[in-house]
């Protein structure tokens, strides 16, 4: 017989985009979402049924971008996953590099995180690797898709790594574009890519033949930047099979992106951060290239957001652009909860005068289905009829800092809620003052 849980009586929101409906119903079968909305379904006998009269139900929420599970302590390199300064820049694979049991996946499930896009970051290469989606369940099989994305820095910190310049960085990404298309076109590269396809994005490079490996290398000639490994990992890339995740802030290297689309057609291109995307929301929009946007930048901190507006989602998505919340360069290993106190925000512009922020339901999807189609990602991020089973239960407005999960499922089981801070909390918090350390007793 099936597994059957029915979430009943609460206001529950589909994370589509559309408005909370009171009353609702969401039924989980075998970890999938088989209906949810204003439905009254026929269960079968031996139903699990949670009253969630008084609350809120909502999907998962999806961390746009964060580096979630790859740090511990940013201080302590040993547990710090982040980048890499070795050899190797676009085959890096931060899959391999996440710990479930790092403290602020525990964290982050508790506030309603279930899934998170983790990337990695530049080391001393624009290419920083290749990006993953994990789920935050109690248990030691956190990812959900390995290599769904390649993450490269262009901008102020693509100039920097590329040795003090723009013009630097955009030679070394499109000599890099270029080589992976060399090896695509040559026999060595159809057998690399054809290595990938059983597997899609997510195989390791293989060339299955020793000496078309040898030959491969004899064509190389000495000007080569990439080691045979990253070149590799790029053949996807140029050939549309991953996307490429390109971060920028500034509207002149926001256009330099777009620019890329003409020069490489195949690219499925998405762009982080984008502080000044709202200057250019209609180009952005008419070359269909979606955003994972921070939400309430709005400080010139750097030459290349001086643009900054806490209204830049408001007007991007007015303006027609596909766009998602994420924690870009903000604490993103640890507080990618942050991102449904942003979504709150951008609803209350809406009341602002001559401000741009979301809907309620706009809000909600910029934070749950809006990071998944961003991605391409089609089982995740809504409580539509298919969808994999990640279900919170909220004792308020999840958008409202003073709302709590109560409940976190994730492909339809239920989640421990227990941090290391609760954790401390409750050990600390009812000791007798004899019990203290002696610098506590008076």
């Amino acid at each position: 017989m099936a597994d059957t849980v029915v979430i009943s009586g609460g206001t529950v929101a589909l994370g589509d985009g559309s408005a909370p409906i009171p009353n609702g119903q969401v039924v989980i079968t075998d970890g999938r979402v088989v209906a949810a909305g204003d439905i009254r379904m026929k269960l079968p006998a031996g139903t699990r049924v949670i009253d969630a009269t008084g609350k809120w139900v909502t999907p998962g929420i999806v961390a746009g971008f964060s580096r979630l599970g790859l740090v511990d302590v940013d201080a302590v390199d040993q547990t710090n996953d982040t980048s890499s300064d070795g050899p190797f820049s676009a085959a890096l694979d931060v899959a391999t590099a996440i710990n479930p049991n790092a403290a602020p996946v525990a964290i982050n499930r508790a506030e309603g995180i279930t899934r998170a896009v983790v990337a990695p970051s530049a080391g001393k290469s624009i290419f920083a690797g290749q990006g993953a989606l994990i789920d935050t369940a109690a248990d030691a099989d956190p990812v959900t898709r390995a290599r769904l994305f390649q993450y490269v820095e262009l901008g102020e910190q693509g100039a920097g790594q590329a040795g003090g310049s723009r013009t630097a960085a955009h030679v070394l990404l499109r000599n890099a574009l270029r080589e992976a298309q060399q090896v695509a076109g040559g026999g060595g590269s159809s057998r690399a890519d054809s290595g990938r396809s059983a597997g899609g994005a997510g195989s390791d490079p293989v060339i299955a033949n020793p000496n078309e490996s040898r030959s491969y290398e004899a064509r190389r000639n000495q000007d080569v930047l990439l080691t045979r490994f990253d070149a590799l990992a790029l053949v996807p890339v140029v050939r549309g099979r991953q996307i490429l995740a390109v971060h920028v802030e500034r509207a002149a290297d926001l256009r330099q992106v777009i620019a890329l689309k003409r020069e490489f057609p195949a690219l499925r291109l998405v762009i982080v951060g984008a502080d000044e995307g709202w200057t250019v929301a209609s180009e952005l929009a008419a070359a269909n290239i979606p955003v994972i946007a921070s939400a309430l930048s709005d400080l010139p901190a750097q030459f290349e957001n001086l643009a900054a507006t806490q209204s830049n989602i408001g007007r991007m998505r007015a303006a027609g652009v596909r766009v998602a919340i994420g924690t870009v360069n903000d604490d993103e290993s640890r507080m990618a909860f942050r991102a449904r106190y942003y979504a709150g925000n951008l609803v209350g512009l809406t009341r602002v005068p001559r401000a741009s922020g979301l809907s309620w339901g706009e809000a909600l999807k910029a934070i749950t289905s809006a990071p998944a189609e961003v991605l391409g990602l089609t089982d995740i991020g809504s409580l539509t009829p298919g969808k994999r089973g990640d279900v919170v239960i909220w004792n308020g407005d999840p958008l409202d800092n003073m709302s709590a999960a109560e409940m976190v499922m994730i492909d339809g089981v239920e989640q421990p809620l227990v941090t290391r801070q609760t954790r401390l909390r409750d050990r600390y918090r009812d000791l007798e003052r004899g019990a203290l350390p002696e610098a506590y007793r008076h």
